[in-house]
């Protein structure tokens, strides 16, 4: 099985999605975009975004790209958190 690429950016268009209760059908039909961009950043699986898509996708979602897009360290994607409390 392919291993994914981790990212150091993390797209929330499931999460943002979710809240709204879209489904990839309504982001396309009401945006414009291709299902397979919308579905890559869906599954944070895309490599690349056009300035287009994520603004046609921020002003159909009411959100700025920071609320889309966050800059992250890998480190702290696949590791998970230490409980400072029992160090």
């Amino acid at each position: 099985m392919k291993k994914p690429k981790t990212h150091s950016v993390k797209c929330h268009l499931s999460r943002i999605m979710g809240e709204k209760r879209l489904k990839i059908s309504d982001v396309e039909e009401s945006t414009g975009l291709n299902r397979g961009t919308i579905s890559r950043l869906f599954h944070e699986e895309a490599q690349r975004v056009d300035l287009d898509a994520l603004e046609k996708l921020c002003r159909f979602l009411d959100c700025q790209v920071g609320d889309l897009l966050e800059l992250v360290d890998d480190k702290s994607k696949n590791e998970p958190e230490k409980d400072k409390a029992a160090d």
